[in-house]
């Protein structure tokens, strides 16, 4: 049985991760946290990560970025694995997950839908033949209009896979507007799109000469993105100090 610490526990997605767990017989939720969450639910809520003192296996977050650097010292002083789902971290948090990782295992992931982690294999394939042979590349996002940072991680976790496989040969361009004049074929146009209650789409747009490909991957509910943070959680239990991917819970499975 994996124990789990819901960090986030009164968002959208705590919420998800919740029912998807309340069915799932090898594994439970035993504490949440959560600074704005009023409402009873089945496990403890604490307000702040320091006042947590239930015992768990592994802690799943999907808070906010300024509540991340907390919960990493609260990881490293327990010794409890940490999923990351939370985007848009600065660099200096960055920099703080990757120390954290030298003493406790710790997943970090701009995605934890299984189809989006496939996504960035196959960007990578398709750049290194599509690239030499004079195809643009262009990432369009599209997600709800409570979305408050962008691009999306995912996004720019898209971008940087392509240009990983094309050893950064490639800058990114966010906003064409304040500038006339053509096209850079070393840019990776990156657009965000907001509106409605859309809940994550990501395109791929390889555009050459008289053809194009475009890669898509459409969320049409957070479940899949529960299912792979749970997904994580039995994986990264016990598992030694380290920086993990979901390509580490793919392979795994």
């Amino acid at each position: 049985m994996t124990k789990i610490i819901m960090h986030g526990c009164g968002g959208k997605m705590g919420h998800v991760v919740a029912n998807i767990v309340a069915n799932d017989a090898n594994c439970e939720i035993v504490a949440g946290v959560d600074p704005r969450s009023a409402e009873e639910l089945a496990f403890p809520v604490f307000q702040n990560i320091a006042d947590c003192n239930v015992a768990a296996d592994v802690i799943i977050d999907f808070s906010t970025a300024t509540a991340v650097d907390a919960l990493l010292d609260y990881a490293k002083e327990k010794h409890i694995p940490a999923i990351i789902c939370t985007t848009a971290l600065s660099q200096e948090t960055l920099a703080h997950l990757e120390e954290v990782s030298k003493s406790v295992a710790i997943l970090k992931s701009a995605n934890m839908s299984v189809g989006v982690n496939l996504l960035l294999e196959l960007v990578q394939r398709a750049a290194v033949v599509l690239a030499q042979n004079g195809f643009d590349i262009e990432i369009v996002e599209k997600h709800h209009n409570q979305k408050i940072d962008a691009p999306s991680g995912t996004a720019m976790a898209l971008a940087d896979a392509i240009n990983q496989a094309m050893e950064e040969s490639y800058h990114y361009v966010f906003d064409r507007s304040q500038k006339r004049e053509k096209r850079d074929p070393a840019e990776i146009g990156i657009h965000a799109v907001r509106g409605g209650n859309i809940v994550g789409e990501h395109n791929v747009i390889f555009a050459g000469r008289d053809e194009v490909i475009e890669m898509t991957h459409r969320a049409t509910s957070r479940e899949v993105f529960a299912v792979g943070a749970v997904a994580a959680a039995k994986f990264l239990a016990g598992k030694e100090a380290g920086l993990y991917s979901m390509r580490d819970v793919l392979q795994d499975s």
